[in-house]
């Protein structure tokens, strides 16, 4: 196997310029934790107290689920905290990821990005694909049916591929064990809620974000990330892309510097919250000018949905 290529930080920074580019900070990673769950809590605030706003507080709290991901991805690259235990902890019980499981996955896709062993391959590989395609996966997306594929339709299978006399209850244990974090965060929400009678608080605002908004911007941040990016791409610089993302796609849909996608493939140890600094001293360098960049996210999209749609079929006379 042939590893991709790698970006030695000495080709781009002298050390006085590399150095506060790679420290880690003490209190930045688990503030933008903390940061994420208080937006998730103020916005269920706000739909508790004025319903009419539950389908904003939806996408907010789908964008911030998100941002627990990505914190968790920088625990994984050991950013989120300069002591590897307190960056663990953080990462895998602050956060909404298995980062025990993850972290092999995810250095095997740093380790051979773009190449035949990279193992999110498969997720940038169909592309580009037609605008029809496209609206198929984001309606999928938002009415759940992306969400129940990943997450439930391996147990209803298995619950109705039992043989004959077989009890569903080791299933179902073995369902609540995988999925205690989900289980577990399901019933202390509930505890705390229903005696109020907000009982709704968990399914309306936590799980239907998860099962809607989420998936739909993990999947437009896949897109904006690798999606028609080369296969067995040789260039370290072209690996993965980097879009310029607004305001409002900071809030909603890339939140906590993943925008900067190619600039964290370069130097996978720097911690999210120096690459926008990352970015500008490459600039300052011309080196931006050779890296993989969009200007936003609607051209990514343009980009990744520039597959013609095929020819109608006519039938002979």
């Amino acid at each position: 196997m042939a590893a991709a290529a790698r970006v030695d930080p000495k080709q781009f920074f002298s050390p006085e310029e590399w150095a506060p580019l790679a420290r880690r900070s003490a209190w930045k990673g688990p503030a933008l934790v903390a940061h994420a769950w208080a937006v998730i809590f103020a916005a269920a605030a706000m739909a508790v107290v004025w319903p009419i706003t539950i389908p904003l507080a939806i996408a907010i709290i789908g964008a911030r689920q998100l941002g627990l991901a990505i914190l968790m991805h920088d625990a994984a690259h050991a950013a989120l905290h300069p002591n590897l235990k307190v960056n663990d902890w953080v990462g895998n019980h602050l956060t909404t990821g298995d980062l025990v499981a993850y972290r092999p996955y995810h250095l095997g896709h740093h380790k051979y990005a773009q190449q035949p062993e990279d193992p999110d391959l498969g997720l940038s590989a169909p592309f580009p694909i037609t605008r029809t395609s496209l609206r198929r996966k984001i309606i999928r997306d938002l009415t759940g049916q992306t969400y129940y594929k990943l997450k439930w339709s391996g147990l209803v299978s298995r619950l109705r591929d039992r043989k004959p006399g077989e009890s569903v209850w080791p299933i179902l244990k073995d369902a609540v064990v995988r999925r205690r974090r989900f289980f577990g965060g399901m019933v202390v929400t509930l505890a705390l809620t229903a005696p109020f009678g907000l009982w709704w608080v968990w399914p309306v605002l936590w799980l239907a974000p998860q099962a809607t908004w989420l998936p739909m911007i993990t999947r437009l941040r896949n897109i904006a990330e690798h999606a028609c990016v080369a296969q067995g791409e040789p260039d370290p610089l072209r690996h993965a892309r980097s879009t310029h993302a607004s305001l409002l796609e900071r809030a909603f849909l890339a939140p906590y510097y993943v925008n900067y996608h190619c600039e964290h493939h370069m130097f996978m140890h720097v911690p999210c919250y120096h690459l926008p600094r990352t970015q500008r001293l490459l600039k300052e360098k011309g080196v931006l000018d050779r890296m993989l960049t969009a200007k936003s996210y609607v051209e990514v999209l343009r980009l990744a949905a520039s597959k013609p749609q095929p020819a109608p079929i006519v039938a002979a006379a």
